[in-house]
């Protein structure tokens, strides 16, 4: 794959990302329009930076340093980055006006437990942690793909998931830690 070629793919990915804030701004009207409520925003300009760092970084190693494309990595790298797409927009599929960018709660509505969420709580983070350590590998931007999962955990994952598992609880009338709230 050419160098051409991977800025193509990560241009790509920037227009799907254009597209996921358009789909999030539209459920997030449809959230509030029925009561919902956001939640964690501390931490949502971090990650709207980081992951448009992510991109901007996998070009720029690649550039460079002119990192080559190796087929043995590269091809199962972009395997992994194309499955992690279809995997994040079958988390958007599944929860419908209800998937968002950020932590919107609409109250009374029962957890999702269909699609991905049958066998996973956070699937949607699977595809991020899989696309962020991929992305980078299919042209071998290594170090990208190190201090994105590094930041993304230690930065994000680690302040989101919490928030949206206490949002998620609130909403459904139960502590954080799975009692009933009275």
């Amino acid at each position: 794959m050419s160098v051409t070629v991977y800025l193509l793919l990560i241009g790509a990915v920037a227009l799907e990302r254009l597209v996921e804030l358009a789909v999030s701004a539209r459920h997030a009207a449809w959230s509030f329009a029925r009561g919902g409520t956001e939640h964690g925003r501390g931490h949502f300009p971090a990650m709207v930076a980081l992951h448009s760092a992510l991109l901007l970084a996998c070009v720029g190693e690649v550039v460079a340093t002119g990192r080559p494309f190796v087929p043995a990595l590269g091809w199962p790298a972009l395997a992994v980055a194309l499955a992690s797409q279809a995997l994040r927009w079958w988390c958007i599929a599944t929860l419908g006006p209800r998937w968002n960018t950020r932590v919107i709660v609409v109250p009374d509505l029962p957890l999702v437990t269909a699609g991905p969420y049958r066998v996973l709580r956070h699937p949607n983070y699977v595809a991020v942690v899989a696309e962020g350590l991929a992305l980078p590998l299919v042209h071998t931007a290594w170090v990208t793909a190190l201090v994105f999962t590094a930041l993304d955990a230690v930065l994000l994952l680690r302040y989101r998931i919490p928030a949206e598992e206490q949002a998620l609880a609130l909403a459904v009338g139960r502590s954080p830690q799975g009692t009933e709230l009275s």
